[in-house]
């Protein structure tokens, strides 16, 4: 079943610049979509506008957006709040008493994400790997149908991106929300995604949606992940750059 319709005839900022043209694409309930293309192409742009936070554009999307977390490059956490708070903030009365099933489940979240200990310290005290669990964890807390990644590991150490992606893959296989995650790293998208759609240069649109043919767990420094990495981009050497040439 389909949880999330795209269909964007153009997108044309106030200054002229076309950012999208003619991109369509459908997500079925629970899958894991990757959105790969050049820097500056868009992909933010399409993130923003299935949430709601960008309007102006010519087309339609359908969404649920009552039921759907976002996850931005950067935690964006409260200063002012603790963990503890922070994740309680997108529930329904944040930093109030909450309901036992929600309870249960950030109590649960802290737990899987390794939280427990630091529920009341501030985002100040916290490493970069540890604000992005806790990102996580308040994007999970609400069990979203529709959850949006924007390229949420960024700028973090190899070993600890690997250790997210790891636990993201858990939380998404407990609860499977459908996700759309932004991201500029092949290996990445290939070690997570079900699908993978490949944007062209500014104004974006899809040049391959690619169903990604490798079983589940799948891990970057696998040989079949690496070969099928190296397959693609021999067979379509300026993929990355939004082209789908062929050698």
């Amino acid at each position: 079943m389909s949880i999330l319709t795209v269909d964007l005839q153009d997108k044309t900022f106030a200054n002229g610049l076309q950012a999208i043209r003619e991109l369509s694409f459908t997500v079925q309930s629970g899958e894991f979509v990757a959105l790969v293309g050049p820097s500056g192409t868009g992909k933010t742009t399409v993130l923003n506008m299935i949430a709601g936070l960008e309007t102006e554009f010519v087309g339609a999307i359908q969404a649920p957006r009552e039921a759907l977390s976002y996850m931005f490059q950067e935690p964006r956490l409260m200063p002012w709040l603790t963990v503890e708070n922070n994740i309680r903030l997108v529930l329904d009365a944040p930093c109030l008493q909450i309901d036992s099933q929600r309870f249960a489940r950030m109590e649960t979240l802290l737990q899987q994400l390794g939280l427990t200990e630091f529920r009341g310290a501030f985002p100040k005290q916290l490493s970069g790997g540890l604000k992005r669990r806790v990102a996580l964890a308040r994007a999970f807390v609400t069990q979203p149908q529709l959850l949006l990644m924007d390229e949420p590991f960024q700028s973090l150490d190899e070993p600890t991106a690997q250790d997210l992606r790891q636990i993201l893959l858990q939380l998404w296989a407990d609860t499977r929300p459908t996700v759309v995650f932004v991201t500029h790293s092949l290996n990445e998208a290939l070690q997570l995604a079900d699908r993978i759609l490949f944007l062209s240069a500014r104004p974006a649109q899809i040049v391959l949606d690619y169903s990604v043919p490798l079983a589940r767990p799948r891990s970057m420094v696998t040989s079949d992940l690496q070969a099928l990495h190296s397959q693609l981009l021999q067979q379509y050497p300026q993929l990355l750059s939004g082209s789908l040439k062929e050698i």
